[in-house]
């Protein structure tokens, strides 16, 4: 259901509306001192009641998140927000930080006091230049203001928000790996058990959470915990609120839309994306960054079992609400939630290829099965482009995907396996054309 809320993005595209006053002109701070007059287990409460799902791709319920944080310890607390947006496809984190940037630090200070931390980190991608600069002013404005510092508010609540540059790898996206290179040490996935929530940061309590998403946190606390939920269509799927969609490819209008969840793919691309460029037929669609399972329009929603999905069986999946849950059920994952579209004028033979010689370079090598299978299925689907690949070959990327799968210490390796299980799977002709000589290599590029 295309719904088009401004809470996110009020102050996008206005002159100076990174500034603090242009934020204070829309109510800006003013939860934040909600927060500090509540106790922080109430805070917890009120967040936990928006059913906010992590917007960095994993979906994970942001205040039961933070209700894992001990109420008593006698080390100190650290709330890490996760700013190093290096997925494939999407760009929205960014956006946030450069147009909205006094919104994420009202988020920390709302989260930062859930959960008893004096200290944020800010773990920004070392490309994104102008973010960084917004991010430093702000805390600079917010900190000579009032809002934050040793007494926010004049309350006896120290809290200390820094920016920190990432190294350019891919793999600190993931928390553990984030909190690894934070430390100063490699950027490696940590083996879970303990959880962050128990030895994190510096061997701290430790809560890490996507920029979108502790920047809702201020806005849910703000209106309230049910009011945020129930502005979602998926609030029955306790996936409540709004959030950024993302939709780049083949579109005529690519961008960035603040929408309620609960918007179907065939209005992300079609009503807000402007349609295909040239009015192509559509090939597929990956709802939420590279790492996501491709999808075919002709895709049927049949999910049985589950009462709440008999609105939409026997629906195309582009009229499937897009939620962590629903996308899910269908074999899929929202992601985050920016969309790459595909018309027919590119090749999902080109396509896969160009993502896994990315996740090939990428892969921490840590793990044997990422490390081993990403560099195998590259090198693979190098000889199919080329020309020189063999149908053995093409069937041994399901079984080397399939290997890495579940296999491995951190959640990249399923990255890079879905979209090459998915690609090969819906696409099988295509590859098959490679491999049989019935196509020349590179019939057509990645764009129109």
């Amino acid at each position: 259901m295309l719904k088009r809320t401004d809470y996110l993005t009020k102050n996008y595209g206005k002159p100076d509306g990174w500034r603090l006053t242009a934020y204070e002109r829309i109510g800006g701070y003013l939860a934040a001192r909600k927060a500090l007059d509540m106790q922080p287990e109430a805070v917890v409460e009120e967040i936990k009641k928006a059913h906010i799902r992590g917007r960095g791709g994993a979906g994970f319920d942001c205040g039961v998140k933070m209700s894992f944080m001990p109420k008593v310890s006698d080390k100190p607390h650290y709330l890490v927000v996760n700013a190093d947006e290096g997925e494939p496809g999407t760009f929205k984190d960014r956006t946030l930080m450069e147009q909205n940037p006094h919104g994420l630090l009202e988020g920390c200070l709302v989260a930062a006091y859930a959960i008893r931390a004096h200290c944020v980190y800010i773990y920004v991608r070392d490309e994104l230049h102008l973010a960084k600069a917004r991010l430093s002013q702000a805390i600079e404005e917010a900190t000579a203001a009032g809002y934050l510092g040793t007494r926010p508010y004049g309350r006896p609540w120290r809290v200390e928000v820094f920016v920190h540059s990432g190294a350019g790898a891919y793999i600190c996206g993931e928390e553990t790996a984030l909190l690894n290179s934070l430390e100063g040490r490699r950027g490696q996935p940590r083996i879970k058990p303990p959880f962050p929530a128990q030895v994190g940061a510096f061997g701290c309590p430790t809560t890490v959470n996507n920029v979108e998403t502790i920047t809702a946190v201020g806005i849910a606390l703000g209106m309230g915990g049910d009011a945020f939920s129930q502005l979602s269509a998926l609030h029955h799927f306790n996936d409540g609120g709004m959030r950024l969609f993302g939709v780049s490819g083949h579109v005529k209008n690519p961008g960035i839309f603040e929408c309620a969840v609960g918007l179907t793919l065939r209005e992300l691309i079609y009503d807000l994306g402007g349609g295909t460029l040239g009015d192509r037929p559509l090939l597929g669609v990956i709802p939420g960054g590279s790492s996501c399972p491709v999808h075919r329009p002709d895709e049927i929603v049949n999910v049985v079992g589950d009462d709440r999905f008999a609105p939409y069986n026997g629906q195309s999946i582009l009229d499937l609400p897009l939620g962590v849950d629903t996308i899910r059920a269908v074999g899929g994952m929202f992601g985050t939630g920016c969309a790459m579209v595909l018309s027919d004028a590119a090749d999902p033979v080109l396509a896969l290829h160009n993502l896994m010689r990315f996740y090939a370079h990428e892969s921490c090598g840590q793990c044997t099965p990422c490390r081993e299978g990403c560099a195998w299925i590259a090198r693979i689907l190098d000889k199919i482009v080329g020309g020189k690949g063999s149908m053995a070959e093409l069937n041994l990327i399901h079984e080397i995907a399939s290997n890495i799968t579940g296999n491995t210490i951190c959640a990249f390796g399923d990255g890079a396996a879905m979209p090459a299980l998915s690609f090969v799977s819906k696409y099988r002709e295509y590859f098959e054309d490679y491999v049989l000589g019935r196509t020349a290599p590179h019939p057509r590029g990645l764009h129109a």
